[in-house]
């Protein structure tokens, strides 16, 4: 990396996506414009659930790889970051379902806005839209890149169902769920850049570093659950426990604790088992003092690493550093 990169601490997310502003903003526009439903519930349902999206991060990442191989516009490029946020959107809507929940980012969800029916099936929607406007680019390969991350994306949920109030999830069983859940998708995301840009021989190296940035963006998200504040979340803390969710943090904790206190380890077993947490704040206390939030945060780190070594291989601009600075950004929220 050169020394450019390593002064990331310094920047903040709207700095980076200000190195692609103008495509960012078409993007964004095309988000929407992508929308064609004749039904018009399927149309307000849509545009709830996509006004109400975070930061973009994973178009974001497709248009720095867009750049970092060839540095001029492209629409292809700006179409397919929009497809990506479509089927992200479409991932969040079924996640909500799933939890249950009420809210996500501060505002009311779809399901609870309207019904886990209709949720269910505008996420169906927007997953088929998305891939009706992938057939678009007539490119079999960007289809297999994005069929096979769409199911894979799949199984890591249902995975993560399977293991739902398992006290014996193992940290293996964990990788394979968030590299189907989360990580998956921002492989997609390098992936489909370097297809359109005919950059083949890179997408090994794109998919090193969606996985791995992917895995340590997720570890920390599951590491704040128990550690960082609840209002900027938009969820309280340890939600994720009550969900009965396999994080790293309640794996790691089960795994010192059934050494070192025993009548911790059984406490934390049942509340895994049933979801049931009267005691939340005893319960999360107990995480906290096992060490298993430190083990997260080590772990956080070297995927983080080795999503920066997966870059080494790659053009060196200002887009590959604008793609390190994003991994250290993810990482800089555990301080």
């Amino acid at each position: 990396m050169t020394s450019t990169s390593l002064a990331s601490s310094a920047l903040n997310y709207s700095d980076i996506q200000s190195i692609v502003a103008d495509d960012f903003d078409i993007m964004d526009k095309q988000v929407f414009g992508s929308l064609n439903s004749k039904v018009q519930l399927v149309m307000s349902v849509s545009q709830h659930v996509i006004n109400a999206g975070g930061k973009r991060m994973r178009p974001l990442i497709t248009l720095l790889c867009a750049r970092m191989f060839n540095d001029e516009p492209s629409q292809q490029a700006m179409h397919l970051a929009a497809i990506t946020e479509m089927l992200h959107t479409a991932t969040l809507v079924h996640d909500d379902v799933i939890d249950e929940s009420g809210q996500r980012r501060g505002k009311p969800t779809a399901n609870a806005t309207w019904d886990n029916a209709t949720a269910v099936l505008v996420g169906d929607y927007l997953i088929a839209r998305a891939f009706n406007l992938l057939v678009g680019f007539q490119s079999l390969p960007l289809l297999q890149v994005f069929s096979d991350g769409t199911c894979d994306i799949a199984e890591g949920e249902v995975l993560q169902l399977q293991h739902q109030h398992n006290p014996e999830a193992t940290e293996q069983d964990y990788l394979n769920i968030i590299d189907g859940k989360t990580s998956r998708l921002f492989m997609m995301a390098t992936q489909g850049a370097a297809i359109l840009q005919n950059k083949t021989e890179h997408l090994q190296a794109l998919a090193d570093f969606g996985q791995h940035f992917g895995n340590a963006f997720q570890i920390v998200d599951d590491v704040l659950d128990y550690s960082g504040d609840s209002e900027m979340m938009g969820k309280n803390l340890g939600d994720d426990l009550a969900e009965g969710k396999p994080t790293l943090p309640t794996i790691k904790a089960l795994e010192l604790l059934k050494d070192s206190d025993k009548a911790g380890y059984k406490q934390l077993r049942i509340a895994v088992q049933t979801g049931k947490t009267p005691n939340a704040e005893q319960l999360i206390n107990l995480v906290r003092g096992s060490g298993s939030l430190e083990y997260c945060k080590q772990r956080a780190l070297e995927e983080t690493k080795l999503a920066q070594q997966a870059l080494s291989s790659l053009p060196d601009n200002r887009y590959r550093q604008g793609l390190y600075q994003l991994t250290e950004l993810a990482s800089a929220r555990l301080l």
